[in-house]
């Protein structure tokens, strides 16, 4: 057996937890909506790209070059700020579903 097939297979058996922390978060969340607040469905055109960045998103797991635990309960990713933008870069593409 070589070493990685020792390493798999200890996470397999619960003896170590290699895969606790990983690369598991997405870039952006592709042709996905992320929470549909509104009345009659029309998620991707409930509110503009401009208001999103005033929401707390409970539900999700996109962010730039992104870490989380195997669950995506505890999740850290990089933002960005040029210094003159009023808010912060945490997706690389600042487009919405219907765009």
């Amino acid at each position: 057996m070589t070493q990685e097939e020792k390493r798999l297979e200890a996470d397999r058996n619960r003896q170590a937890y290699w895969k606790r922390w990983g690369p598991y978060l997405s870039e952006r969340q592709w042709g996905t909506v992320r929470e549909d607040y509104s009345p009659d469905g029309a998620a991707w055109d409930y509110f503009t790209h401009e208001q999103s960045h005033y929401r707390a998103y409970r539900w999700g797991e996109d962010g730039i070059l992104g870490i989380s635990d195997n669950h995506q309960r505890l999740c850290f990713a990089i933002a960005l700020w040029n210094g003159e933008d009023p808010m912060l870069k945490e997706r690389i593409f600042g487009l919405t579903g219907s765009q």
